[in-house]
């Protein structure tokens, strides 16, 4: 596996001058040629990529899957996140690239806070498509990047910082916007959530495999985790494991209202390895301790 360590590096890979600022950089899709060399069979960039793209075909390789770009989306890349790109399919297309070194943001509160951008951890598949007006905003958003790039000075780190953070918030907003207007394809998400999570229960799948975990669904779903995980809150207000634990205290709470099992066998039946973890997921969710529950079900009864 190779590294794309530099911006600089990147532009010569892609055939172009020298960037203008050495850790950013507005790449147009429509001048780039990408230069033959064998780094594009698996490699990681050692910065973040915000990409709009219009009219691309080929396939990536993102992770462990293929995905086939036809359409104009915007998608994101995080440092060393594993690519590779298979050149004699791909097509450019028109369109544009915000790249930059995580060292860009050093000392501004954006250095912590971009790693609170879920749609980072994305799969392609699941990126953003665009309406024209939000394109519009998007495509002003980089055109101020790269004017600024044209005449550095000390405002330039600041500006250039505001109008990324711009463009992420844009991003948030246009997710959400997505989320809720492919409402038929998402109600069928939801549904095929639901049935995972119930029949991993039904099934006995925690003797066997443990915990119910956040992986596990969003593997069964074809989906990454984060992008379920939004999904989810934008729709019931919670993300997947806070769903799991709801999940784990309804099981929970059947079978201590309708069963002699102990506590440590009731554990033990939902996936828990230790009963003292389950006993305090409990009481955090009900304030009372499992014991509890059970004696004062019984005396309403």
């Amino acid at each position: 596996m190779q590294a794309i360590n530099s911006i600089s590096q990147f532009h010569k890979l892609l055939s172009l001058a020298e960037p203008r600022h050495p850790l950013i950089s507005v790449v147009n899709l429509m001048e780039s040629m990408f230069f033959e060399d064998d780094i594009w069979k698996g490699f990681v960039n050692r910065f973040y990529c915000l990409a709009l793209k219009r009219d691309a075909k080929g396939k990536i390789r993102y992770g462990q899957k293929h995905y086939d770009y036809d359409k104009g989306v915007l998608s994101f890349t995080a440092p060393n996140q594993v690519q590779s790109l298979n050149l004699h399919e791909l097509e450019c297309g028109s369109g544009y690239l915000l790249i930059f070194h995580p060292d860009f943001l050093m000392g501004h509160p954006l250095a912590s806070a971009i790693k609170t951008y879920g749609f980072f951890d994305y799969a392609v598949n699941e990126a953003l498509h665009l309406s024209e007006e939000e394109e519009d905003n998007i495509l002003t958003i980089l055109r101020k990047i790269d004017q600024e790039c044209l005449h550095i000075d000390k405002h330039t780190h600041s500006i250039i910082l505001s109008q990324i953070e711009l463009f992420l918030n844009y991003s948030n907003r246009f997710y959400e916007r997505q989320f809720f207007t492919r409402k038929n394809h998402n109600y069928q998400l939801l549904e095929k959530f639901e049935s995972i999570v119930d029949s991993y229960f039904e099934n006995n799948a925690p003797l066997q495999r443990g915990l119910l975990t956040v992986h596990h669904i969003a593997k069964e779903m074809n989906l990454s985790a984060n992008y379920l995980s939004d999904l989810l809150r934008v729709h019931t207000g919670q993300n997947t494991q806070q769903h799991i634990h709801e999940k784990l205290i309804q099981k929970a709470k059947e079978k201590l209202s309708t069963t002699d099992l102990s506590v440590s066998e009731i554990a033990y039946t939902l996936g828990f390895e230790h009963m003292q973890s389950f006993s305090t997921l409990f009481k955090k969710k009900t304030k009372h301790t499992p014991l509890q529950f059970r004696k004062s079900f019984f005396d309403q009864t």
